[in-house]
Protein backbone atom coordinates (compact mmCIF):
# COMPACT_ATOMS: atom_id res chain seq x y z
CA UNK A 1 0.00 0.00 0.00
CA UNK A 2 2.81 2.54 0.96
CA UNK A 3 4.62 1.87 -2.66
CA UNK A 4 1.28 2.18 -4.69
CA UNK A 5 0.81 5.56 -2.73
CA UNK A 6 4.56 6.60 -2.97
CA UNK A 7 3.66 5.95 -7.21
CA UNK A 8 0.80 7.93 -7.32
CA UNK A 9 2.36 10.98 -5.79
CA UNK A 10 3.77 13.57 -8.62
CA UNK A 11 6.97 15.36 -7.99
CA UNK A 12 4.31 18.62 -7.98
CA UNK A 13 2.07 17.47 -5.56
CA UNK A 14 4.65 18.44 -2.60
CA UNK A 15 4.06 22.00 -1.97
CA UNK A 16 6.64 24.59 -3.52
CA UNK A 17 7.54 27.75 -2.28
CA UNK A 18 4.59 30.48 -4.08
CA UNK A 19 6.99 33.66 -4.43
CA UNK A 20 10.85 31.39 -4.53
CA UNK A 21 13.16 34.32 -4.58
CA UNK A 22 11.33 35.99 -1.36
CA UNK A 23 9.81 32.71 0.89
CA UNK A 24 13.01 30.69 0.49
CA UNK A 25 14.72 33.79 2.00
CA UNK A 26 12.39 34.41 4.38
CA UNK A 27 12.66 30.57 5.53
CA UNK A 28 16.58 30.87 5.40
CA UNK A 29 16.30 33.57 7.66
CA UNK A 30 14.66 31.56 10.13
CA UNK A 31 16.82 28.42 9.90
CA UNK A 32 19.41 31.01 10.01
CA UNK A 33 17.88 32.36 13.34
CA UNK A 34 17.10 29.22 14.87
CA UNK A 35 21.11 27.88 14.24
CA UNK A 36 22.27 31.30 15.63
CA UNK A 37 20.26 30.53 18.93
CA UNK A 38 20.52 26.83 19.60
CA UNK A 39 16.89 25.03 21.37
CA UNK A 40 14.55 27.97 20.11
CA UNK A 41 11.30 27.17 18.70
CA UNK A 42 10.69 28.14 15.41
CA UNK A 43 7.75 27.52 12.92
CA UNK A 44 8.50 27.55 9.32
CA UNK A 45 4.41 27.39 7.88
CA UNK A 46 3.88 25.89 4.49
CA UNK A 47 0.80 24.34 2.38
CA UNK A 48 0.16 20.55 3.47
CA UNK A 49 2.50 17.55 2.18
CA UNK A 50 1.15 14.72 0.36
CA UNK A 51 -0.26 12.07 1.58
CA UNK A 52 2.31 9.37 2.62
CA UNK A 53 5.09 11.79 3.50
CA UNK A 54 7.01 10.55 6.02
CA UNK A 55 9.30 14.03 6.38
CA UNK A 56 7.59 17.15 8.74
CA UNK A 57 6.43 20.03 7.05
CA UNK A 58 9.33 21.93 9.10
CA UNK A 59 11.26 19.71 7.40
CA UNK A 60 10.47 20.10 3.89
CA UNK A 61 10.91 23.73 4.11
CA UNK A 62 14.33 23.74 5.40
CA UNK A 63 15.20 21.52 2.27
CA UNK A 64 13.32 24.01 -0.36
CA UNK A 65 15.64 27.01 1.61
CA UNK A 66 18.83 25.07 1.86
CA UNK A 67 19.21 22.64 -1.24
CA UNK A 68 20.06 23.59 -4.98
CA UNK A 69 21.48 21.81 -7.75
CA UNK A 70 24.74 21.77 -6.40
CA UNK A 71 23.85 19.71 -3.10
CA UNK A 72 23.26 16.18 -2.24
CA UNK A 73 20.99 14.68 0.29
CA UNK A 74 21.12 11.41 1.90
CA UNK A 75 17.69 10.14 3.53
CA UNK A 76 16.93 7.36 5.60
CA UNK A 77 15.29 4.88 3.76
CA UNK A 78 12.01 5.02 6.33
CA UNK A 79 11.70 8.20 5.80
CA UNK A 80 12.30 8.36 1.27
CA UNK A 81 8.26 7.97 0.37
CA UNK A 82 5.64 9.42 -1.85
CA UNK A 83 8.25 9.74 -4.16
CA UNK A 84 10.40 12.00 -2.41
CA UNK A 85 13.67 11.86 -4.24
CA UNK A 86 11.59 13.07 -7.16
CA UNK A 87 9.88 15.99 -5.64
CA UNK A 88 13.29 16.92 -3.84
CA UNK A 89 14.91 17.21 -7.12
CA UNK A 90 11.65 18.92 -9.26
CA UNK A 91 11.80 21.38 -6.97
CA UNK A 92 15.51 22.44 -5.90
CA UNK A 93 17.13 20.38 -8.39
CA UNK A 94 19.33 18.58 -5.31
CA UNK A 95 20.41 14.67 -5.90
CA UNK A 96 20.27 12.07 -3.42
CA UNK A 97 23.22 10.11 -2.78
CA UNK A 98 23.74 6.61 -1.34
CA UNK A 99 26.60 7.78 0.64
CA UNK A 100 26.58 9.37 3.83
CA UNK A 101 29.80 10.59 3.71
CA UNK A 102 28.79 12.70 0.59
CA UNK A 103 25.87 13.82 2.03
CA UNK A 104 25.69 17.73 2.52
CA UNK A 105 22.57 17.22 3.94
CA UNK A 106 20.58 14.19 5.75
CA UNK A 107 17.09 13.22 6.33
CA UNK A 108 17.53 10.51 9.48
CA UNK A 109 15.29 10.08 12.68
CA UNK A 110 17.24 9.27 15.62
CA UNK A 111 17.16 5.46 15.16
CA UNK A 112 18.82 6.39 12.18
CA UNK A 113 21.86 7.23 14.23
CA UNK A 114 22.15 3.99 16.08
CA UNK A 115 22.85 1.69 12.53
CA UNK A 116 24.72 5.29 10.79
CA UNK A 117 27.82 7.06 11.43
CA UNK A 118 29.90 7.66 8.14
CA UNK A 119 28.61 11.46 7.32
CA UNK A 120 30.90 13.73 7.26
CA UNK A 121 32.62 16.06 10.03
CA UNK A 122 34.51 18.39 7.72
CA UNK A 123 38.03 19.12 8.66
CA UNK A 124 39.92 21.57 10.79
CA UNK A 125 40.42 23.56 7.40
CA UNK A 126 37.20 23.27 6.12
CA UNK A 127 34.74 22.57 8.97
CA UNK A 128 31.51 23.82 7.00
CA UNK A 129 32.12 20.81 4.76
CA UNK A 130 30.43 18.49 7.01
CA UNK A 131 26.88 16.87 6.91
CA UNK A 132 24.15 18.88 8.25
CA UNK A 133 21.21 16.53 9.67
CA UNK A 134 17.61 17.15 9.34
CA UNK A 135 16.05 14.82 11.65
CA UNK A 136 12.57 13.75 12.34
CA UNK A 137 11.41 13.83 16.26
CA UNK A 138 8.36 12.62 17.91
CA UNK A 139 7.66 15.87 19.48
CA UNK A 140 9.89 19.10 20.10
CA UNK A 141 8.69 21.28 22.55
CA UNK A 142 10.60 23.44 25.51
CA UNK A 143 11.20 21.05 28.81
CA UNK A 144 13.71 19.32 30.79
CA UNK A 145 14.79 16.44 29.06
CA UNK A 146 17.82 17.63 27.17
CA UNK A 147 19.62 21.07 28.44
CA UNK A 148 21.41 23.59 25.73
CA UNK A 149 24.12 25.92 26.96
CA UNK A 150 27.08 27.19 25.12
CA UNK A 151 27.05 30.12 22.09
CA UNK A 152 23.76 31.76 21.71
CA UNK A 153 22.00 30.12 24.64
CA UNK A 154 21.71 32.38 27.64
CA UNK A 155 22.18 29.79 30.57
CA UNK A 156 20.18 26.96 29.81
CA UNK A 157 17.83 26.40 27.09
CA UNK A 158 15.53 23.38 27.34
CA UNK A 159 14.00 21.13 25.03
CA UNK A 160 11.56 17.52 24.84
CA UNK A 161 11.81 15.60 22.08
CA UNK A 162 8.68 12.74 22.99
CA UNK A 163 10.04 9.53 23.96
CA UNK A 164 14.28 10.45 25.44
CA UNK A 165 15.08 7.32 25.11
CA UNK A 166 14.21 7.12 21.52
CA UNK A 167 15.81 10.59 20.88
CA UNK A 168 18.99 9.09 23.17
CA UNK A 169 21.00 8.05 19.62
CA UNK A 170 20.32 11.24 18.66
CA UNK A 171 21.85 13.55 21.49
CA UNK A 172 25.07 10.93 22.03
CA UNK A 173 25.95 11.92 18.59
CA UNK A 174 24.77 15.52 19.18
CA UNK A 175 26.70 15.89 22.43
CA UNK A 176 30.02 13.66 21.11
CA UNK A 177 30.52 17.03 18.98
CA UNK A 178 32.71 18.52 21.04
CA UNK A 179 35.23 16.07 20.70
CA UNK A 180 35.76 17.06 16.92
CA UNK A 181 35.40 20.74 17.49
CA UNK A 182 35.48 22.79 15.00
CA UNK A 183 34.79 19.51 13.50
CA UNK A 184 31.40 18.06 13.91
CA UNK A 185 27.15 17.62 13.20
CA UNK A 186 25.45 20.37 12.87
CA UNK A 187 21.78 19.61 13.33
CA UNK A 188 17.99 20.91 13.06
CA UNK A 189 15.54 18.72 14.84
CA UNK A 190 11.61 19.28 13.28
CA UNK A 191 8.05 17.59 14.20
CA UNK A 192 4.88 18.90 12.30
CA UNK A 193 5.54 23.08 11.74
CA UNK A 194 8.07 23.61 14.68
CA UNK A 195 11.75 23.08 14.35
CA UNK A 196 14.98 23.84 16.21
CA UNK A 197 18.66 23.84 15.45
CA UNK A 198 21.24 22.22 17.85
CA UNK A 199 25.22 23.51 16.79
CA UNK A 200 27.91 21.76 16.93
CA UNK A 201 29.08 24.33 19.78
CA UNK A 202 26.02 23.71 22.22
CA UNK A 203 27.03 21.48 24.58
CA UNK A 204 24.35 18.78 25.65
CA UNK A 205 23.68 17.12 29.09
CA UNK A 206 20.76 14.85 30.03
CA UNK A 207 19.99 10.97 31.38
CA UNK A 208 22.20 9.28 28.84
CA UNK A 209 24.91 11.63 28.16
CA UNK A 210 28.46 11.77 30.54
CA UNK A 211 28.63 14.58 32.74
CA UNK A 212 30.79 16.82 30.72
CA UNK A 213 28.45 16.94 27.35
CA UNK A 214 30.86 14.14 25.53
CA UNK A 215 29.74 10.61 24.60
CA UNK A 216 31.70 7.82 22.81
CA UNK A 217 28.98 6.16 21.22
CA UNK A 218 27.30 6.56 17.96
CA UNK A 219 29.86 8.79 16.38
CA UNK A 220 32.77 7.28 14.17
CA UNK A 221 32.64 10.05 11.42
CA UNK A 222 34.66 10.75 8.55
CA UNK A 223 36.62 14.08 7.27
CA UNK A 224 36.30 12.54 3.61
CA UNK A 225 38.36 13.78 1.48
CA UNK A 226 36.93 13.56 -1.27
CA UNK A 227 34.04 14.96 -0.44
CA UNK A 228 36.18 18.44 0.20
CA UNK A 229 37.46 18.32 -3.14
CA UNK A 230 34.50 17.87 -4.71
CA UNK A 231 32.31 20.88 -2.93
CA UNK A 232 35.12 22.79 -3.42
Amino acid sequence: MTQQTSEAVRPHDWPGLVDPVHDSQRLFRQLLGAMSEPGTLTELVLPELPAGAAISPAAWGALLALCDLDTRVWVDEGLARANLAAALAFHTGARLTDDPAQADFALVTPDTLSREDGFALGSDAWPDRSTTLIVMVEALAQGEDWWLSGPGVPGQRGLALGNAERALPLMRVLAANLAHFPRGLDAFVSSGVRIAAIARSTRLSGAGLSGDGLSGAGLAGTDDAEHQEETA
